[in-house]
């Protein structure tokens, strides 16, 4: 019979591995939401939109039993160093997921709201944009799964590219609405869809900085490059 501290270890282990199973379910559902939310919007496909809606309801129930599991750990084995900060890092992560499938979700709100428009072309910058942010969100979550620092920074400095493409995408929408002032309504609820995939790099990002501190035990020294020149 295998001794009790033994037996406590394997428990403590499996309840960690639970939360990592959790977020990757979560982390899943987040990526498929926005690759429905980019579909539901270049088809114009507003029953399929609600459902992309409704889907963020599996997200958020996944995030309340990520914090319950965590609470649970706190309270019950009270867990130090690199054990809090693998507690620590999933409830942050956890969060960022929630947020990115909240952003999914109103992609597909905006795109019912443009399909009472006739379509404008100035939306076809938007798949490129959300296949770069879906992208880092991957490897955000591929790197925390393998506690890879290395490849969380290489995502935390690609989410200046993102913003770079946001930025250029910002300014073609404006060029529409200058040129066409019928162009105004739909280029506007263009303008929140591209924020919204720009915020989900934002929290790729966050992710990735997460598992830096999971692994190091510091944030990263130096600070993130934003190419978001929107707000200038």
């Amino acid at each position: 019979m295998p001794p009790m501290n033994d037996h406590i270890v394997k428990s403590y282990d499996n309840e960690l591995k639970r939360l990592d199973g959790e977020i990757q379910r979560m982390g899943e559902l987040a990526i498929s939401q926005l690759d429905a939310a980019i579909d539901v919007l270049l088809r114009r496909d507003s029953a399929a939109a609600m459902r992309v809606v409704a889907n963020d309801d599996a997200i958020d129930l996944l995030e309340h039993e990520v914090s319950h599991d965590v609470l649970r750990l706190l309270a019950l084995r009270q867990p130090m160093a690199r054990d809090l900060r693998e507690v620590y890092a999933s409830l942050r992560i956890s969060s960022d997921i929630e947020r990115i499938g909240d952003y999914a979700a109103n992609v597909a709100k905006r795109s019912m709201v443009l399909n009472q428009t006739a379509p404008v072309s100035a939306a076809r910058g938007l798949p490129a944009l959300a296949k770069l942010a879906n992208t880092l969100v991957r490897d955000a979550l591929q790197a925390y799964r393998d506690r890879d620092a290395d490849r969380a920074m290489t995502v935390r400095s690609r989410d200046a590219e993102l913003d770079a493409e946001y930025t250029g995408l910002f300014r073609e929408f404006l060029t529409y609405m200058a040129e066409d002032p019928r162009q105004i309504t739909p280029c506007t609820h263009l303008l929140f869809i591209a924020k919204n995939i720009e915020r989900i790099g934002d929290h790729a990002t966050n992710i990735a900085e997460n598992t830096w501190f999971l692994v190091h035990g510091e944030q990263p020294a130096e600070e993130r490059e934003k190419r978001d020149t929107t707000t200038e």
